[in-house]
Order: C-alpha cells, then sequence, then structure tokens
C-alpha cells in the first residue's frame, strides 16, 4: 500500500481523536486542586478641587455621594494621592467621610495611570476580590478515567467557601503576620482554673424527699 492511501486510512481516526480528546476535560493528577482562588485588584479614583488647602466647597459632598455609589465597606483600602503635598488640610476632610463607613485613611496610596493636576487631590479606593475561575468543573468524565484523574470539579467547593469567606483577599496572597508576642502568663490563667476546678461529680448525689408519708 502506498503512503498516500496509508495517510488517506488514517485521516478518519485522526479527525475522529481530535474532537474526542478535546471532550477529556480538566486533568487534575494529583491530590493538590488545580483550581486555586484568584485575588485581583481594582483601583477606583476621583479627583476633588481643593481651596486653601482643604476641599473646596461642595467637595466632600461630592466625595460622600460617591463613596455612597461604590458602597464603601470593609476591606476596602482608601487613600490619598497628593504628590505636591497640597491638601494639607484635606486629608482630615477625606478622613471624616471615610470614617462613616467605618474605616481608616492608608498611609500608601497605589499607582495611578494619570497624574494628579494642580490644585487637586486624587482619592484612591482600592478592592480586591478573591474567586476560583471555571468552577464547578464537570469537564472530565470519572466514569471512563483510566489516567484514574481526581475529579475534575476536586478543590472547586471548598476553594470557592473560602475566596467568599476570607476577610481579606490580600492575605491569600501574602499571607498575615501572627502575634509578634504571647503572654504566657495571660494563657495560663484559663488551664490553672480548669485544674483547679473540683470536678462535678466529686460532691455526691443530693437526697431529696417528696414530702409524703
Amino acid at each position: 500500500m502506498s503512503k498516500p492511501s496509508i495517510l488517506a486510512s488514517l485521516l478518519p481516526a485522526l479527525l475522529l481523536a481530535v474532537p474526542l480528546a478535546g471532550c477529556m476535560g480538566t486533568e487534575n493528577r494529583g491530590l493538590e486542586s488545580v483550581h486555586q482562588p484568584v485575588v485581583s485588584r481594582s483601583d477606583y479614583a476621583l479627583d476633588l478641587g481643593l481651596s486653601g488647602g482643604e476641599l473646596a466647597q461642595g467637595e466632600q459632598e461630592r466625595l460622600a455621594g460617591w463613596m455612597t455609589t461604590m458602597h464603601l465597606g470593609y476591606g476596602d483600602r482608601v487613600a490619598i494621592d497628593d504628590p505636591a503635598a497640597e491638601g494639607y488640610r484635606a486629608r482630615t476632610n477625606v478622613a471624616a467621610v471615610v470614617a462613616r463607613y467605618g474605616l481608616l485613611l492608608s498611609a500608601d496610596a497605589p499607582v495611578t495611570p494619570a497624574p494628579v493636576t494642580p490644585g487637586t487631590i486624587r482619592v484612591v479606593v482600592s478592592r480586591m476580590r478573591a474567586d476560583v475561575p471555571r468552577c464547578p468543573d464537570w469537564s472530565r468524565n470519572s466514569s471512563d478515567d483510566f489516567a484514574e484523574n481526581t475529579s475534575s470539579n476536586y478543590g472547586c467547593a471548598i476553594n470557592r467557601n473560602l475566596a467568599a469567606m476570607i476577610a481579606n483577599p490580600a492575605d491569600l496572597v501574602r499571607g498575615a503576620p501572627g502575634t509578634e508576642t504571647t503572654d504566657a502568663a495571660l494563657s495560663y490563667k484559663a488551664i490553672d482554673t480548669y485544674r483547679k476546678k473540683a470536678p462535678t461529680g466529686a460532691g455526691g448525689l443530693s437526697a431529696s424527699s417528696t414530702g409524703g408519708k
């Protein structure tokens, strides 16, 4: 049989193998899930006018309206970008608005694309979000998986719950530092009280009378 005829006979099998290979789904070869939380950050900026080092008239109300629209809340970071240090009193004005949402101003402002116009300051709200893409994932049929892969959906539930519940998504990237010092004496108080307390059954059972004869 000539080479062209051999290739012609193999072509239908190759064409059939291509879609079948695409139907195999996500490969999860180990016990560590391929579905991991992904953290993204979005920065939102608002430029406010200055007058005499503080916010110009009406700017504080405009800032409050903008933050209400942004649904500012726990986890958001608010910073002021003032490279020329013109708003030396405006920081107090901004901090007063931010305090209504139970937040404090951050010390460092993220880099924004456009320069700050002279006579203005820039308020930047940074919002981080954690999510697990491509979940749920039932792309792989485990009933005929001869490679013994872990389920393609393995890890989706626990990692999506972790991404939804974590207070600060940045902790998934760099972690959270623990307390620098531990007071051993304070920790011992609860243990010592537990050890010295008499067992509840040590006193025996009390006798009681129903009053009948």
